[in-house]
C-alpha cells in the first residue's frame, strides 16, 4: 500500500494522515458509550439503547444538513465550524454526564456535528481530485479503517484507566483536525470548480431542494440499498453476539471476528481491486457486487451455523463493505456535479436509518427465536438491496456508459 500511496501527491497524504488520526479518536468512544451509561453512570441498557438512538438520530440530520449547507455556508466554514463543536461536545461530557438530561443532548450534539462535517469532506475529495475521486475515496475508506482498529484497540485499555480521557482525547482529535482543515484549506484557492472554500456573496441560481429531491433516480434506489444493508449488518451486534455468548464462548471470539474485518480491510484489497477490474467496472456495478457478497455471508452463517461459519460469513461481508463504502460517495462525485453534496448527505442520511431500527428489530426477532430467523432476515435484506442497486444501475445505465466508455 505504501508504494501505492507514493502515486499521490504530499497534500493528500497528509489528508490521510490527518484521517487517520481522526478515525482513532472517534473510534476511542464507539465501543464506550454504552459501557459508560451501564457502567459508570448506573443506568439500565435501555437507557443506553435510548441514549444511541439519539445519537444517532442526530447523526442522519447531520448528514442531511451537512450536505444542504455546503454551497450557502462553503467548505471551510462548515468543516472548521462542524468539527470544533463536535470537539466542544466531546470536552463537556465529563462534566456534565452527572446530569442525564444533559448528557442526552450533548450525545445528540455529537451525533449531529460528527456527521455534520461528513457531506463537506466527501463532497470536497470528489471536487478537489476529480481524477482520481474513486481512488481516493478508496485508499481514505481503508485509513480511516485502521484507526478505528487502532481506535478500538486502545478503547478497553483507556476504560479501565478513566472512561472521560477517551472522551477528552476524542476531542483533542476532533479539534486536532478542524486545525488540520483550517490550515489546509487557508492555503487553497477560494474556488477551484465546485469547491468553494467560503460562502459566496450570491449563491448562482440552480434547482431547488424538491427539484433536488425529485431527481429520484440519482439517489433514492441506491440509499434504500444501503439502507437495507445496513439494516442486515446489525446481525453482527443482534445476533452473532449473543449467539457466541449463549453457546459459551469466550467473549474474545467475538472481538476477534471484528480484528479480522479489520485486517481484511487492509489485506484484502487486491482482491476488491481485481474485482473491480473484471467484474464491476463501475461504482453501479461496485454496489450490486457489494449487496451480493453481503447476501452469502448470511447464507453461510445459516448453512454452517457455526463458529467456523461466523469467521467465513466476516471475511464474504468485509468484502462486501470494501466494495460499497467508496462506491457510493464516487458516484454521486461523478454524476450529480455542484449538487453532489446535497446527495451525499440525503443518502447517507436515508441509510443511516437502516443502521438505527436494525438492531432493534432483529433483537426482537433474537430473543424470541434465535439466530437463524435473525440470518434469514439479514438475507432477505440483502436480496432487496441487490433490486435496489440493480434498479439504480438501469436507471442511471446511459450516466455509465457516458462515464466508463462501456458498450451500451
Amino acid at each position: 500500500m505504501m508504494r501505492w500511496l507514493d502515486t499521490y501527491p504530499k497534500e493528500v497524504k497528509i489528508f490521510l494522515l490527518a484521517s487517520l488520526v481522526n478515525a482513532t479518536g472517534s473510534a476511542l468512544m464507539w465501543p464506550l458509550t454504552t459501557m459508560y451509561v451501564f457502567d459508570e453512570l448506573g443506568r439500565t441498557m435501555a437507557n443506553a439503547g435510548f441514549v444511541i438512538l439519539i445519537q444517532s438520530l442526530g447523526g442522519i440530520f447531520g448528514q442531511l444538513l451537512g450536505g444542504a449547507l455546503y454551497h450557502r455556508v462553503g467548505v471551510k466554514k462548515l468543516i472548521i465550524g462542524s468539527l470544533a463543536l463536535n470537539a466542544l461536545g466531546l470536552f463537556a461530557l465529563p462534566w456534565i454526564s452527572a446530569y442525564w438530561v444533559v448528557f442526552i443532548c450533548a450525545m445528540g450534539w455529537i451525533g449531529l456535528f460528527s456527521s455534520l462535517s461528513l457531506p463537506a469532506i466527501q463532497a470536497f475529495i470528489g471536487f478537489r481530485f476529480a481524477e482520481r475521486r474513486g481512488e481516493l475515496f478508496n485508499v481514505i475508506y481503508v485509513a480511516n479503517n485502521i484507526g478505528v482498529a487502532i481506535g478500538t484497540a486502545l478503547s478497553g485499555f483507556l476504560a479501565d484507566f478513566s472512561y472521560h480521557l477517551s472522551f477528552v482525547l476524542n476531542g483533542v482529535t476532533s479539534a486536532g483536525f478542524a486545525i488540520f482543515f483550517w490550515y489546509y484549506l487557508s492555503r487553497a484557492e477560494p474556488d477551484q470548480g465546485e469547491v468553494h472554500l467560503t460562502k459566496r456573496k450570491t449563491v448562482p441560481d440552480g434547482p431547488g431542494v424538491w427539484a433536488l429531491l425529485g431527481n429520484t433516480r440519482l439517489y433514492l434506489f441506491m440509499s434504500l440499498g444501503v439502507l437495507f444493508l445496513l439494516f442486515g449488518n446489525s446481525i453482527w451486534n443482534t445476533g452473532v453476539s449473543p449467539y457466541i455468548i449463549s453457546e459459551g464462548m469466550e467473549k474474545r471470539m467475538y472481538g476477534l471476528l471484528w480484528t479480522l474485518n479489520g485486517v481484511l480491510i487492509f489485506v484484502g484489497q487486491p482482491f476488491t481491486s481485481w474485482v473491480k477490474r473484471t467484474m464491476a467496472r463501475t461504482s453501479t456495478a461496485q454496489m450490486t457486487a457489494s449487496a451480493v457478497f453481503y447476501g452469502m455471508a448470511y447464507i453461510v452463517m445459516i448453512t454452517m451455523y457455526s463458529y467456523p461459519g461466523m469467521v467465513l460469513a466476516m471475511v464474504l461481508a468485509t468484502f462486501g463493505e470494501m466494495l460499497i463504502s467508496p462506491a457510493t460517495p464516487a458516484f454521486i462525485s461523478e454524476h450529480a456535479g455542484r449538487s453532489a453534496p446535497f446527495y451525499i448527505g440525503i443518502s447517507g442520511g436515508i441509510g443511516a436509518v437502516g443502521r438505527v431500527i436494525g438492531p432493534y428489530a432483529m433483537g426482537v426477532m433474537y430473543d424470541k427465536q434465535g439466530l437463524i430467523p435473525v440470518a434469514w432476515l439479514a438475507t432477505g435484506t440483502a436480496v432487496i438491496a441487490v433490486i435496489g442497486f440493480v434498479l439504480h444501475a438501469v436507471l442511471n445505465r446511459n450516466r455509465e456508459v457516458k462515464e466508463y466508455g462501456l458498450d451500451a
